[in-house]
């Protein structure tokens, strides 16, 4: 007889109740063979008895084996493992797997190598290098999180819990009307507009609609990572040209466009990714020309327009665009925090449209009540409160890494002070290679990442991108130690 005393073992602090514990073990038991097809289980009152348990918690049991179909109970002779039940082939798993974590999949599937892995930072005691992200310690959580809760108890909060547009919230979508047209000089309504989950939905649901397999985009030979992975994933053919200081060169692509056919350009026109140079205002307005030429989306990225600390921030593209070839993405992810995914796509009724459509497939609708909450936070005008009281701490943070960057490690790197965004594009000295010098970083717990992805086009560049904004002072002070000891050890080697 199977030792149901010594084989079944309860956790009377666990919240699941006895009788189900009892089912589940019974159960496993039952998947492994243990007990097999057409056993006969103890009597209720039996096994009651050998487990110290009451009598009705076994016979919950019963039901719940009963009614998920693992048991049959026969009148007069008792309750059975049922006998029509097929053996579970299983293979032999490692010890890993055993204990929960599955490292194998018992079916095939499709490996796209060109998408990045994004892996996780968690040991406390590594600095992180980061591409420029804002501190979420400055998050105005307590107004963000006082503004959900007077949102939810709005008497007609109900009608937002239920499914709602493709498009977005309607009040965001018509906060942001209001807000990008007299922020960015757009002139565009609520039909202009889709509410995104960040940029990178507003670039996914961008190349799925614009971009098919061999479709020419051209980007710039230095490029955010993301974004060519997402055009890669779709097939299309990259074409890259010059990034200077005045942001892509346009005379390139003109070029470009008498030979071949080109469908798409890509663009981050306020602090490049990963350069941080802007685009010139030459340059703009003979890109725009290009595109109504040569029938082109311009895909304009941006990112970072909110962070200037020299002068305003220049117009968008789209806020010049009459011939209706700029999609216009970007998120309040910068400025607040990356955890709040609102994001938004600006293009042609047409084109939101399809767009539209297509995200219900992936994504069924936004968090109106995220949504909602940030419509308020725009309207109200905490948004742009808190970007400058941001604004002023993070030049102050520029100022000072630049600085100390500058004093304690400028004879290894070259780079020039941004004019604005989060981090700073710095030049290693050709005698050394960010490899050894990754290498020798983790030994003072510095993590450089994956400085690779700043030269996709294979350029041998040298330059990385380093965020300064998510680190206060002490911070700062304390990664320009570990990054001066770490070059003090490189140049020895």
């Amino acid at each position: 007889m199977f030792p149901y005393k010594t084989s079944i073992q309860f956790d009377r602090t666990c919240n699941q109740a006895l009788y189900l514990q009892l089912a589940n073990q019974i159960i496993q038991y039952i998947k492994d063979q243990t007990l097999a097809p057409n056993t006969k289980l103890p009597g209720s009152r039996t096994l009651a008895e050998l487990l110290n348990v009451h009598r009705k918690t076994v016979v919950a049991c019963y039901e719940e084996l009963l009614l998920q179909g693992w048991v049959e109970s026969i009148p007069k002779k008792g309750t059975f493992v049922l006998g029509s039940l097929p053996i579970l082939h299983q293979q032999k798993l490692d010890d890993a797997e055993v204990f929960g974590v599955k490292t194998t999949a018992g079916f095939s599937f499709y490996n796209h190598a060109n998408l990045p892995e994004k892996p996780s930072k968690s040991d406390a005691d590594f600095m992180y290098l980061n591409d420029g992200i804002s501190d979420g310690r400055l998050t105005p959580i307590d107004d963000i999180a006082r503004t959900y809760r007077r949102v939810c108890n709005k008497k007609m909060i109900f009608e937002h819990l239920s499914y709602g547009s493709t498009y977005g919230n309607d009040s965001l979508r018509d906060v942001l009307v209001d807000y990008l047209n007299a922020t960015r000089g757009l002139h565009i309504t609520k039909e202009n507009v889709l509410i995104t989950r960040g940029s990178q939905m507003g670039i996914w649901l961008t190349s799925q609609l614009v971009l098919k397999k061999a479709d020419i985009i051209v980007v710039g030979t230095t490029n955010y990572e993301s974004a060519d992975s997402t055009f890669l994933y779709q097939k299309a053919t990259i074409e890259r040209v010059t990034v200077d200081e005045n942001g892509i060169i346009t005379d390139e692509i003109e070029r470009l466009c008498k030979r071949k056919q080109i469908k798409a350009v890509y663009v981050t026109t306020h602090h490049h990714h990963p350069t941080t140079v802007t685009l010139s205002a030459k340059r703009r307005i003979h890109l725009l020309n290009l595109a109504k030429q040569y029938n082109f989306a311009i895909i304009e990225d941006d990112y970072d327009y909110d962070f200037n600390y020299n002068h305003a921030p220049i117009l968008p593209l789209a806020s010049h665009d009459v011939n209706g070839n700029v999609i216009y993405i970007g998120s309040v992810c910068k400025a607040v925090a990356p955890v709040y995914r609102i994001g938004y796509l600006i293009a042609s009724k047409a084109f939101v449209d399809e767009a539209a459509k297509l995200r219900g497939f992936v994504d069924r609708q936004g968090d109106a009540l995220l949504e909602l909450t940030f419509a308020d936070f725009i309207k109200s005008g905490d948004l742009d409160r808190h970007i400058r009281k941001v604004m002023k701490i993070y030049k102050l943070r520029r100022d000072l890494f630049c600085k100390l960057f500058n004093e304690e490690l400028g004879a290894f790197f070259h780079f020039e002070i941004p004019k604005g965004g989060m981090a700073v594009w710095a030049k290693l000295n050709s005698n050394y290679s960010w490899a050894t010098v990754s290498e020798v970083a983790k030994t003072y717990h510095l993590d450089i990442g994956n400085w690779k992805r700043y030269d996709s086009a294979k350029l041998k560049h040298n330059y990385i991108r380093i965020g300064f904004a998510s680190y206060n002072e002490e911070e700062i002070y304390e990664l320009v130690n570990r990054f001066k000891k770490t070059m003090d050890e490189v140049k020895n080697l």
